[in-house]
């Protein structure tokens, strides 16, 4: 048991070694990330100083102190895996509190507090289709979607397109490379009428 918690110890050090040290950081924090989210190391571990170490929200091992935790903040962590679903996916399963948790406990006041992912985030979006739509939550996690595409081909959001408006000409080809020619006549006659 002791081996691994030293084990969690050695991969939480290299992590936060990883955050403070800049650029080279940059390169192997985000695959340390993963391993510590994925072996939920960042829960119990043992430091250099032989002190047991014990987090039930993610979180709190993110901003709590080194050797204790990483001393950085959430808006780095998910900076530093902005770019990796599967990433972003195993983040959110960290910060997601499990059912019968109550949030009011402790000062926490909403589910925002908790770190929840709202809006059009791709955190967001994964957490629905993790929900929701497993199909294509894995999809996107083996790279074959975008967050924003499967969403749209679950039905949760609606397709849309930018419309440059510098001249007719521009917002006539975008419209016709996106619209159907039914559509493009059904736009017409709407944008003629008084």
């Amino acid at each position: 048991m002791t081996t691994g918690l030293r084990a969690n110890a050695a991969l939480v050090d290299a992590l936060g070694s990883a955050l403070r040290e800049g650029e080279h950081g940059l390169k192997t924090g985000p695959a340390l990330l993963v391993r510590v989210l994925s072996e939920e190391s960042w829960r119990s571990f043992i430091t250099q100083r032989g002190d047991r170490v014990q987090h039930q929200r993610f979180e709190e091992f993110v901003t709590a102190p080194p050797l204790k935790g990483l001393g950085a903040s959430m808006d780095l962590v998910r900076k530093l895996i902005a770019d990796n679903p599967g990433a972003l996916d195993l983040l959110d399963r960290a910060v997601q509190q499990p059912l019968g948790i109550n949030q009011h406990k402790e000062g926490l006041d909403n589910i925002q507090t908790l770190g929840a992912p709202s809006g059009t985030s791709k955190e967001a979006g994964l957490r629905r289709l993790r929900k929701d739509r497993p199909d294509l939550h894995a999809k996107v996690l083996a790279g074959h979607l975008t967050t924003h595409a499967a969403m749209v081909a679950a039905g949760f959001r609606k397709r849309t397109v930018s419309v440059p408006v510098t001249t007719p000409e521009d917002a006539a080809r975008v419209l016709r490379r996106n619209l159907e020619p039914e559509e493009i006549q059904e736009l017409a006659r709407l944008l003629t009428e008084e």
